[in-house]
């Protein structure tokens, strides 16, 4: 019962966090430029669809898009903070 009720505490804690998925997108800023407006000619995330990036990151994930390093980021993080993360660049101008 005590299991329970700290999983849920956990997950409310990330709900009330207005800035969870800024926080998690920041750690894209080094390749994809801030906000996701690249400036080394990498790819931008700001504006594109979220499905669409999601289908990117997922592509990664399963090792049917190549990558230098992408395959092994995404790996790093749970479905639900992708969404996050690709909600996060489409809502960005």
């Amino acid at each position: 019962m005590l299991a329970l009720t700290g999983v849920g505490g956990i997950a409310q804690a990330q709900d009330a966090d207005p800035n969870l998925a800024r926080n998690l997108a920041a750690t894209c800023a080094t390749c994809h430029g801030t906000n996701g407006h690249s400036q080394k000619g990498m790819d931008s995330l700001a504006g594109e669809p979220a499905e669409k990036l999601m289908e990117k990151l997922a592509d990664f994930r399963s090792g049917d898009k190549p990558a230098t390093i992408m395959h092994q980021i995404v790996k790093g993080y749970t479905d639900e903070q992708l969404s996050l993360i690709s909600d996060w660049f489409a809502a960005q101008k």
